[in-house]
């Protein structure tokens, strides 16, 4: 290694050692720690308790409040929280709360036997709370990681985030796993309480996000509403949220029931087979609720529930702003992008525990092969994408992330026709983890760049809303087409979802040079 690259090298580590760089590893922890209790982790503990496999991956729209999180985003952003906001600030206020309330969330899923009736049931809503606040965090969490530094720092804050956030992974997935087999909780032998007892330890993870909260400095605003003007406008803005979201939720719960009739009638009478019937029947629903939800919303506005400008100012200024400076083309190929470049990993990553415990895998096997050795592959793929994203440019990484992807999923076919061989497993993992580290951290980089910091919680809300949304829309059904095809023919689909992200990387890029 010759001076130059020394220097360079330097260079490099002085800028991972600055206090934001820093800090945005421990708030990546408190990021990533809630998700895997959600998803994974949640999922043996169902599987382990008698949950069939269709209803466990039916948990994973627990963390749709990741997909819609756009929609309270500006309330984060607008909204001071009483006494906190002018001794905290604005988003050190939100991100206590919202970490206080993740605690909660964990606390009450902790709470609650999903062996029983009752206890699925109060496991759901614990989930869903989870997920609602885990979200929430996240948009403050990103808020303040675009307005703590400027663009030239945001690959190495992206990919000391996803560190930070892969290490959280690390405690509620692989430490989660070894605290509940040491209890003694096993497939022939179900404990709740050592479940218990292992979703408390992770509620007392947490305190590391609190601990952090609280050590750090509030970032410096670049921009505040003019249309906000006392705590009547903050009231009327929170009621009109309320009353669009019960809407929602109030036609999803009463609604839900029949969806089952309906997809038994379509499967019976139209020849649909029962997955898509049931797909079509689910995605119908959620379009009512979301499009009664605006409905209401238009009617709460021209009944003056709240301003006009007020709503636009919120909502349609910060999507306007996007489309004015890239252009309406420009703007919708990069949504589409957006949209879709995960697809592939997310929808595979929600049936992988249900997978490796299908596989005869123990959860000790699974712990240290996916949760050790795989999320220390995934940091080792983040810092390396930061790397390359600063050398090569985030384009190029963006590329390469999108083939390695498609590529490492179709190894998951040779694990599948492989039960029980922990060497290939090792190795699939590895490569897994170390091309989702990569990927991230540059896609992450590259929402950054596309956010405003006019606009900075509701934009990034919107763009990593949308790069979930529809793949988690789907991997709640990866339960029933595994049920209905197998393994092996679900990960080529999964793979395959992510071949047309090729040319929509490669026609974004294209536009951007011109």
């Amino acid at each position: 290694m010759n001076r130059n690259d020394l220097r360079a090298f330097g260079t490099t580590l002085a800028a991972y050692l600055q206090p934001q760089v820093a800090a945005l590893l421990f708030m990546g922890f408190s990021s990533g720690l809630p998700l895997l209790l959600i998803f994974a982790t949640l999922s043996l503990w169902l599987r382990e308790a008698g949950v069939e496999r269709a209803a466990v991956t039916y948990f994973s729209w627990a963390a749709l409040g990741y997909s819609f999180k756009f929609v309270w985003a500006p309330l984060v952003d607008k909204l001071p929280i009483p006494i906190l906001a002018k001794r905290m600030g604005q988003r050190r206020a939100w991100l206590l709360v919202a970490q206080l309330a993740v605690i909660g969330a964990i606390v009450l899923m902790a709470s609650s036997d999903p062996s029983t009736s009752q206890g699925l049931t109060m496991m759901a809503f614990g989930a869903v709370a989870l997920g609602f606040s885990s979200a929430t965090q996240d948009v403050v969490v990103d808020a303040y990681r675009i307005e703590a530094a400027d663009e030239s720092l945001q690959a190495l804050l992206a990919s000391s985030y996803v560190a930070g956030y892969r290490c959280g992974m690390v405690v509620a997935g692989a430490f989660a796993l070894y605290i509940a087999a040491g209890l003694g909780t096993t497939a022939e032998h179900y404990i709740y309480d050592a479940w218990r007892w292992t979703y408390l330890c992770m509620a007392a993870a947490m305190l590391i996000g609190v601990a952090t909260t609280l050590v750090i400095r509030e970032p410096v605003r670049r921009r505040s509403s003019s249309y906000f003007h006392d705590a009547t406008d903050y009231a009327r803005f929170l009621l009109l949220f309320a009353l669009v979201v019960g809407t929602f939720v109030a036609v999803l719960v009463t609604l839900w029931g029949s969806v089952d009739g309906a997809a038994a009638w379509l499967s019976s009478n139209v020849g649909l087979h029962a997955a898509l019937a049931l797909f079509l029947g689910q995605a119908l629903l959620f379009g009512a609720a979301l499009a009664l939800a605006l409905i209401v919303a238009r009617l709460s506005i021209a009944g003056r529930l709240v301003r006009r400008e007020l709503v636009q100012d919120t909502y349609i200024a910060p999507v306007a702003d996007f489309f004015m400076r890239y252009g309406s083309r420009a703007a919708l190929l990069i949504l589409l992008l957006v949209g879709f470049y995960r697809v592939s990993d997310i929808v595979l990553g929600v049936i992988a525990n249900v997978f490796y415990f299908d596989m005869g895998y123990s959860k000790e096997e699974i712990a240290t092969a996916t949760k050790v050795f795989g999320i220390w592959m995934t940091i080792l793929g983040g810092f390396l994408g930061g790397v390359l994203a600063l050398k090569y440019g985030t384009a190029r990484i963006l590329m390469l992330g999108a083939v390695l992807t498609v590529a490492t999923n179709l190894l998951f076919i040779a694990l599948a026709g492989a039960p029980g061989n922990v060497p290939l497993l090792y190795a699939v993992i590895g490569a897994d983890n170390l091309t989702a580290g990569l990927a991230s951290a540059a896609f992450i980089a590259y929402l950054s760049s596309l956010t405003s910091l006019s606009f900075t919680a509701v934009q990034y809300a919107i763009f990593s809303s949308l790069m979930t949304l529809f793949p988690k829309l789907l991997g709640g059904f990866s339960g029933q087409v595994v049920d209905a095809f197998g393994y092996s023919y679900f990960f080529l689909g999964a793979a395959l979802i992510g071949v047309p992200v090729f040319l929509l990387v490669w026609l974004v890029n294209r536009r951007e040079e011109v």
